[in-house]
């Protein structure tokens, strides 16, 4: 019973950095305004604060990964939300662009280890058969932050100062090393590997497939969150005010969504819910770009597309853990670069259709025919699977 606590405990003090984290990547987006006025820039300028942010995560995920491996996991979560908080932090010191945009690539390295390694650790808290679920916990904190942290942040930065909302972030980030401190568990190291082996793992096809597969269908997600606001406005007709009440209700489709997925790959493979949930997601975009004239339908809509794509989150974390066997605290933060390389071709394959002069419905349109593409991969690769295993069982067969 005790051993139970200490481990809900613990997945709490992981579910406690990703609301940090989840709160520092999309608070942003709420305070860009504010921002630019104080440092007396443009927006599209302010625009860089994000994307250095990524590119933080896509260099970071993979690197301090690769060398932490070696390392007691504790120690890593410890040192990696130490630096995220530290850097947090210090950007709500920034006094102008260019140390700020410092600052964002700074404190997003830490981001994607931090989850990768995360949903390592647990899947070894969680009981026999209950890792989904576990690393939905973790995940918790951010579909969390995108309900509480974010419109708190955002009020609080347009409404006082945007410096205090990263000193939010700086807060919650102690809270998280604090945690960790307290009732993270010590483990083993992993047993040293020669780097000869760590980069066979590297050079495995399903691993790069499943990453492939993370960012083209998460980036359809992407694709249709990122222009969220002139949809709710210029397509449904809603005030600027219901922009925010939407992204609560697309933070509260992710946060039913992220355990729905859990329990999905309990039942299913991870690969298979991946597939439905990318299936479904398909359907709602399509829905959604058909009916977003409609004031209460494209509230409906959001709800549940925000819940379909969280359904795509352990499932696929599960699934890269289980190919990059050996690997795994690699494999997992790389797939967390994945989820960022969507967020930004995501964004960006769905802004072409408006360089053309077409709708922002079409943004919807863009992200179903990338959540078609994801589902496309998944097949593939469970027809591979399937494949391999044939081939395998008539190889034993025929003792050749």
């Amino acid at each position: 019973m005790d051993t139970k606590i200490n481990n809900s405990k613990a997945l709490f003090a992981l579910a406690v950095g990703g609301f940090g984290i989840g709160l520092t990547e999309f608070v942003i987006m709420g305070i860009l305004p504010d921002v630019a006025k104080g440092l007396n820039i443009t927006i599209p300028e302010a625009g860089h604060f994000i994307a250095a942010y990524a590119l933080g995560v896509v260099v970071g995920a993979p690197l301090l990964s690769r060398f932490s491996t070696k390392m007691n996991s504790r120690i890593i979560l410890l040192m990696l939300m130490g630096w995220f908080t530290l850097f947090n932090t210090l950007s709500g010191l920034a006094p102008n662009y260019t140390t700020l945009l410092i600052m964002r690539f700074l404190s997003g390295l830490p981001h994607g280890a931090f989850f990768g390694i995360g949903a390592v650790v647990a899947g070894k808290l969680a009981r026999e058969g209950k890792a989904a679920r576990a690393i939905a916990v973790m995940f918790s904190g951010l579909t969390i932050a995108n309900v509480i942290g974010v419109p708190a942040g955002t009020y609080i930065g347009h409404h006082y100062d945007w410096s205090i909302s990263f000193y939010m972030v700086g807060i919650v980030g102690l809270m998280a090393v604090s945690s960790i401190l307290l009732w993270m568990p010590k483990f083993e190291p992993q047993k040293p590997q020669p780097y000869s082996k760590e980069n066979k793992g590297l050079k495995n096809g399903e691993l790069w497939a499943l990453i492939a597969l993370t960012t083209i269908g998460t980036g359809g997600f992407f694709a249709w969150y990122s222009y969220i606001a002139p949809l709710i406005t210029d397509v449904a007709g809603w005030g600027e005010h219901m922009v925010g009440y939407a992204m609560i209700l697309a933070g509260l489709g992710m946060v039913f969504g992220n355990f729905i997925g859990a329990k999905m790959a309990e039942l299913f493979s991870p690969l298979r819910a991946v597939a439905i949930s990318l299936s479904l997601m398909v359907i709602l975009l399509l829905i959604n770009s058909v009916l977003a004239f409609n004031p209460y339908v494209v509230l409906v809509m959001t709800f549940l597309v925000g819940m379909a794509a969280f359904t795509v989150s352990t499932p696929i974390q599960m699934a890269i853990i289980n190919t990059s066997k050996g690997n795994e605290m690699l494999g997992s933060s790389m797939n967390q670069s994945a989820f960022n390389m969507g967020n930004a071709s995501g964004a960006y394959l769905a802004g072409l259709p408006m360089t053309f002069g077409l709708s922002v419905v079409y943004a919807g349109i863009v992200g179903s025919v990338l959540a078609g593409l994801g589902v496309m991969i998944a097949v593939g690769i469970i027809l591979y699977r399937r494949h391999k295993a044939g081939y395998s069982l008539k190889k034993m067969a025929f003792g050749n």
